[in-house]
């Protein structure tokens, strides 16, 4: 799409089973809302109102936690074993599949993912499930401790943490939701799920899947809602445990709130990611991965490194490769498969990219390519940036854009590119570029982040993800995930 284009009439005729809705998902069955307040679904692409949700009150919380409590205190769930419960996520993560098309096509319109992004949801999201329903035996193992001094062992028993209020944010609606989904469910708990204002429909498939697959009754809820839903879920007496994604700002208002019950949270939050290319990189690796490790789903991806540290005698070659990649990404309607990169999920984030974009010129930023919004769109179209000559005190290389906004900085020798990459408050992806595979691993070694990759960056469902410092608390994925939603129990007894 050009800055003149149109957008592809993709939308004639597009009819979802879920659009304007008026119901709640509450102990095993959609439930009329009984607040009045409701919150408009919005196409970013078109900043067209094509769905509604109703907000949550007070007492829609109440119920679907109650219901949830209900469900881990008296109900089956918990007391099934974990090869039960095993069984019943593979079967979610065959209805999750039934439904892709469906998810990719909903997920599109509410936040403007490209098409080709959302339509790998559902498989993504069956795949956590099932390879998570493959950690039940890790649950079923006995596992007991002697005593070092040889007079007793000790049982040290699982059980679930009970009550969970999951919370997801708008970029992946589907995949940061199931990633807590079936970790809690794996465990014997029961949940509250909470998805974000602006991306409240297509989660509702997911539900769907759940109950097709037979849970019980309670124990998978869904509420809608702006924050005070959220925030009222969080405080809920009777919730246990909070996972949450989503900005470090609303993350550390959840930690407080947590703080003050003595209940454990889970926070995946923000990023200020670095990928350093070293002396003898590739650069035509670099080009080939580009936009999924650095700008990947229009640069609203919490991981990417947006922040490319390049050797000062390699710099402008290494900017001519980001920019022409960059340009040649096709940008347009989100519903196309051709496109690469489409709008801003709403309004707020677009307004918050033009304010980096402003402040970055200003601070003497040069602008490579893009740099604005795409003038005479309908939609929420910022043009894929560039930016050059761009020092460490700059706002834009310090705090999180969150669009498709690629910094270039240039340092001197491997300390330099290490300091460069540290000097966030952030700790959550990173990538380092190198012919020599030991050279990239002594440079990840030294990041001080939750995760790197070399050479490429993609989630592995079987090992942790998480941030330091401003990226958040604990982690997701692998049985250190498993762990967040179990509580443990040690009973020790004689021997002999």
């Amino acid at each position: 799409m050009t800055a003149t284009g149109e957008l592809h009439d993709l939308r004639t005729g597009l009819a979802l089973p879920h659009e304007h809705v008026d119901d709640l998902f509450i102990d095993g069955r959609w439930v009329a809302a009984t607040g009045a307040r409701r919150l408009d679904v919005v196409d970013p692409a078109t900043r067209q109102v094509w769905g509604s949700v109703p907000c949550a009150a007070p007492s829609d919380v109440d119920a679907a936690v109650q219901s949830a409590a209900r469900a881990f205190r008296e109900g089956l769930w918990p007391r099934l074993s974990p090869t039960e419960r095993a069984e019943h996520l593979l079967r979610i993560a065959d209805e999750v599949e039934a439904r892709a098309e469906l998810i990719a096509l909903t997920t599109t319109r509410e936040n403007g993912s490209p098409i080709t992004e959302t339509r790998g949801a559902a498989a993504n999201a069956a795949g956590i499930l099932r390879h998570v329903a493959g950690l039940a035996p890790f649950l079923e193992a006995d596992d007991v401790r002697p005593f070092p001094s040889g007079e007793g062992e000790t049982v040290v028993m699982r059980d679930p943490v009970g009550v969970c209020a999951l919370i997801a944010p708008w970029n992946f609606p589907i995949n940061l939701m199931v990633v807590k989904l079936a970790p809690a469910l794996l465990a014997g708990c029961t949940v509250v799920l909470k998805p974000a204002e602006t991306t409240p429909l297509s989660i509702r498939f997911v539900v769907e899947a759940v109950a097709a697959a037979g849970l019980p009754d309670g124990v998978v809820n869904l509420v809608t809602g702006a924050g005070d839903v959220g925030d009222a879920l969080v405080r809920h007496p009777l919730v246990d445990k909070v996972a949450f994604t989503g900005s470090t700002a609303v993350g550390r208002r959840i930690a407080a709130a947590c703080g003050e019950l003595l209940r454990p949270v889970t926070l995946e939050l923000g990023g200020k990611s670095s990928a350093v290319v070293l002396e003898d990189a590739d650069l035509a690796q670099l080009a080939g991965v580009l936009l999924r490790s650095c700008l990947r789903n229009t640069g609203q991806t919490c991981y990417i490194s947006t922040r490319l540290l390049a050797p000062a005698s390699r710099y402008e070659e290494v900017l001519a490769v980001a920019a022409r990649t960059v340009c040649a990404a096709p940008l347009g309607d989100p519903l196309d498969p051709a496109t690469a990169f489409g709008p801003l999920a709403n309004h707020r984030q677009y307004e918050h990219v033009l304010e980096h974009l402003r402040d970055a010129r200003r601070e003497g930023a040069r602008v490579v390519t893009g740099g604005d919004a795409v003038h005479g769109s309908s939609g929420w179209f910022v043009e894929p940036t560039v930016l050059a000559d761009v020092t460490p005190s700059m706002r834009v290389a310090r705090e999180e854009v969150f669009g498709p906004v690629l910094t270039v900085m240039a340092y001197d020798d491997v300390d330099q590119a290490v300091e460069l990459a540290n000097s966030t408050g952030f700790g959550l992806g990173g990538l380092v570029f190198s012919g020599d595979a030991a050279a990239a691993q002594r440079v990840a070694e030294r990041m001080d982040t939750g995760s790197v990759g070399l050479g490429f960056f993609a989630s592995n469902h079987n090992a942790p993800f998480g941030g330091r410092h401003d990226s958040g608390l604990g982690v997701e994925y692998g049985v250190e995930g498993l762990h967040a939603y179990l509580t443990f129990k040690s009973i020790h007894r004689r021997t002999g």
